[in-house]
């Protein structure tokens, strides 16, 4: 099974509650916050895009009526970084990211203080107009190419066991051709898709598997990934019959190419970390760790992290360490990229590195990844805690890989790249300290 942005959202339910607060008067002083003016737009930009109808949220949020019942909830969720869903602990490592989902700290304060304030509407006037919504429209823009998973719907019945199926699909590609941006989605049925993995199947067997964001992935100039003629899809679906009644689904993939004839200078890599076969979780223990290592041969740029593991994943932090040796003592230097420190089996999701902060790793690095298990029950989604667990597929298995997505570069392309990521990192400073 493939990890891949999560699409669906299995037991959402269980993330938000009614509250009771007192029905609140539309008369407002200057200092409250209210959902009008402050809350409406933090939903837009941030929660609308699931919590609309007949999408994978379990509730829509576009209207004071709608969020009104919820607002103690909000609060808690948005407190605890649960929702919206963004689980990289934002206080160590890296903290820009191109498809960063999570709020600002200034934007949680708000909703919080809008809830103790008692929720109040504010001027009706102050509210944003509303989002128009497109599902038919892709984030990556206009794409060269779409492939669909199956030429009819699959049918999934209201209830039952999970299903994990893959689908071979022809691209119909006639020539090689770097692909510029990706984007993977449901194109009918999402609520039943947990998640989807998708690789590309070369003519002589080969591939590379396909890791994106929730919002599609975009290459930086100069760099994109490989799509050979005669390419076929592999979609691998997770399936969770969970909704009461039988519904259709189906998945697509778009491409967007470089033009043809263009070589990017950089070929993005996707390279699966850990071997969790040996998988070990003893019954009733928590914090179980389990550490993959992978050594980098060249110079290289890092775009992507994805941590992957079930319902008794707990955390999973990325390292790398440096062939070099520490200044301040006898060993390796050695820095932390991300934590995902409140992995949720139920998104599953692609952490992509902003571009001026993309890790440059020189020959030599180890990425290193350490990931935590909890298979006691204090796991709300452990069902089975006095059950040792192993390596499987199914969701009561589990897991512990990660996905990374890098491109290697010359010596002398990393020394520049590192030579203008210091230059950059000093006119900042400079910058900070004129203001």
């Amino acid at each position: 099974m493939k990890a891949m942005w999560k699409y669906s959202a299995v037991l959402m339910a269980m993330m938000l509650s009614s509250s009771g607060l007192d029905a609140q008067s539309a008369t407002t002083t200057p200092q409250e916050v209210t959902f009008t003016k402050d809350v409406a737009p933090i939903l837009q930009r941030s929660c609308q895009s699931c919590h609309r109808p007949d999408n994978i949220a379990p509730m829509p949020l576009l209207t004071y009526e709608q969020a009104r019942p919820w607002a103690k909830s909000i609060k808690e969720k948005v407190l605890l970084r649960i929702m919206p869903p963004w689980y990289i602990d934002p206080n160590v490592g890296i903290r820009k990211f191109k498809n960063d989902g999570g709020l600002s700290d200034q934007e949680i304060a708000t909703i919080v203080k809008w809830v103790d304030g008692g929720a109040p509407r504010g001027n009706p006037t102050d509210m944003p107009p509303p989002l128009v919504f497109d599902d038919s429209k892709w984030k990556i823009g206009e794409p060269d190419l779409i492939v669909q998973m199956l030429p009819k719907d699959l049918e999934i019945p209201g209830s039952g066991p999970d299903q994990w199926r893959n689908f071979l699909a022809d691209s119909g590609l006639k020539e090689d051709r770097y692909i510029k941006a990706v984007e993977v989605k449901p194109v009918k049925g999402a609520r039943v898709i947990h998640h989807i993995g998708t690789s590309l199947v070369y003519p002589d067997g080969g591939g590379q598997a396909v890791i994106q964001a929730k919002n599609g992935n975009v290459f930086d100039d100069g760099s994109g990934r490989l799509m050979k003629a005669g390419s076929k899809v592999n979609f691998g679906l997770h399936i969770h019959a969970y909704t009461g009644q039988p519904t259709a689904t189906n998945v697509a993939i778009a491409f967007k190419f470089h033009p043809k004839g263009y070589v990017p200078k950089f070929v993005a890599i996707t390279e699966l970390m850990g071997d969790d076969s040996e998988l070990d979780l003893p019954p009733n223990t928590d914090n179980i760790r389990t550490d993959s290592y992978l050594i980098m041969s060249k110079p290289t740029r890092l775009l992507t992290f994805t941590p992957h593991m079930h319902t008794r994943g707990k955390a999973m932090c990325l390292e790398v360490i440096y062939p070099e040796k520490s200044k301040k003592r006898d060993g390796s230097r050695v820095e932390l990229l991300s934590c995902a420190n409140n992995f949720n089996f139920n998104w599953m999701m692609a952490y992509e590195y902003a571009s001026d902060v993309q890790p440059l790793l020189p020959a030599g690095s180890v990425l290193h990844f350490t990931s935590w298990h909890n298979n006691t029950s204090s796991n709300k989604l452990n069902l089975d805690p006095d059950n040792w667990i192993g390596y499987g597929q199914r969701s009561i298995d589990d897991m512990s890989v990660a996905w990374v997505t890098y491109y290697n570069m010359s010596e002398e392309e990393f020394k520049q790249a590192v030579a203008e990521r210091n230059a950059t990192s000093k006119q900042n400073l400079s910058s900070k300290l004129a203001q």
